[in-house]
């Protein structure tokens, strides 16, 4: 059986997450930065948060850096956003499923033949 507060948790922190990023101050931390997914632990003690980068991993591994000196903050913020009892504690993971999404769609617009539009007949 699925865990629905698990679940319900793991999208509010994701949101939340997302808007708290917004507001950090941090040079470590790339402005392109996007939170890919959340993971928490069945009992809601921990959770893994994925992050991606538009400027590459390596900006992703060092924004990751800069949230983990933040996570204090950061737990605040969620602890208040969210009304939960208790905050989990976070782990930020660099992922580079951006760009591996965009070498992706560039080899299938390689193999796509172009679509010919028909000429009109005068």
């Amino acid at each position: 059986m699925a865990n629905f507060k698990a679940n319900r948790t793991e999208e509010d922190i994701l949101r939340e997450m997302t808007a708290i990023l917004r507001e950090l101050k941090d040079p470590r931390i790339d402005p392109m930065l996007t939170v890919v997914r959340a993971e928490l632990s069945r009992d809601l003690s921990d959770c893994k948060i994925f992050v991606s980068s538009l400027s590459g991993r390596d900006a992703a591994k060092q924004s990751c850096q800069g949230l983990d000196s933040a996570s204090g903050f950061i737990r605040r913020e969620l602890f208040h956003r969210l009304k939960i009892r208790k905050c989990p504690a976070l782990h930020f993971v660099a992922d580079d499923s951006i760009a591996h999404s965009a070498e992706i769609n560039r080899m299938l617009h390689e193999i796509q033949p172009p679509v010919e539009e028909p000429q009109e007949k005068e």
